[in-house]
């Protein structure tokens, strides 16, 4: 019998991103794939101009009321792009209703990226969003998200281990249990992931290609859930969607519009990751 995986991301019509990533490769992996939508948007947010957003908040408590009787059970909760505040305050009353001893809260704070919020937040929503690491069995924030989590000032360029842990360990302070915090640069030329579980750190980097890739955190993301619900130790489920994310973005040409995401299928048809 599939394990079962509760989505709960946003989605974005165009774009390789949110649903449209963890749809596809969580089914890949062999897991059921079950959805709770934040918003629906005609694209990403990032380089779009004159996107729609319809914050899904009042149908995703209509959803969850109608699942009520269905006594539902999940092997994991994964959780990315929450439309607003109020959001927030809703998961939290789904983490209350699902969340057991033996399934696994997945928290992505999606919110900022290279030393900047995304346009359609402010303070306000960094705070909200902190409110949710306690409730994180795996916290995957990027560089950027880590700092505005922990009131750190964010360092461009190269990180050092020390730096990472300082970071680190101010949100196990907060209360995430296992952090994988993404973006991590040691060395010119790689980029990685730095993963804090069972008070050992461990550091995987590979090649960094420049450029900007949308939609790369929640190809991550999805490989790393995958990985992670199907026994894997999150540090081997890190490490294998670092290599994903560095294929995929390998699979995509190189004058293609960056906007539009990377070509991860190519990769799942493959099967190098099966």
């Amino acid at each position: 019998m599939s394990k079962k995986v509760l989505a709960v991301h946003d989605i974005s019509c165009v774009g390789r991103c949110s649903l449209t990533v963890a749809l596809p490769i969580l089914s890949h992996f062999g897991l059921e794939t079950r959805v709770l939508p934040t918003a629906l948007l005609s694209t990403h947010t990032g380089g779009f101009t004159g996107f729609t957003s319809l914050d899904l908040t009042d149908e995703m408590k209509k959803i969850m009321a109608a699942w009520q009787p269905l006594d539902l059970q999940f092997d994991a909760i994964y959780s990315g792009y929450m439309a607003s505040a109020e959001q927030i305050d809703v998961l939290k009353t789904l983490i209350s209703t699902y969340k057991k001893a033996e399934n696994i809260m997945i928290i992505d704070p999606v919110m900022a990226d290279n030393g900047q919020l995304y346009q359609v937040f402010d303070a306000a929503f960094v705070d909200k969003m902190a409110e949710l690491i306690p409730f994180a069995d795996v916290l995957t924030p990027n560089i950027t998200e880590a700092c505005l989590l922990t009131d750190t000032a964010y360092k461009p360029g190269l990180h050092n281990e020390e730096w990472l842990s300082e970071i680190i360990g101010k949100l196990h302070a907060k209360g995430a249990k296992v952090v994988v915090l993404t973006g991590v640069k040691l060395e010119t030329g790689k980029i990685g992931v730095a993963v804090s579980a069972d008070k050992q750190l461990q550091i995987y980097t590979a090649e960094e290609i420049s450029g900007t890739y949308h939609g790369t955190g929640d190809i991550f993301g999805s490989v790393l859930t995958a990985g992670i619900v199907q026994g894997q130790k999150t540090f081997d489920a890190a490490k294998t969607a670092v290599d994903f994310v560095l294929a995929a973005i390998q699979s995509t040409p190189e004058m293609q519009d960056k906007r539009y995401g990377v070509e991860f299928e190519q990769v799942l048809a493959s099967g190098k990751f099966l």
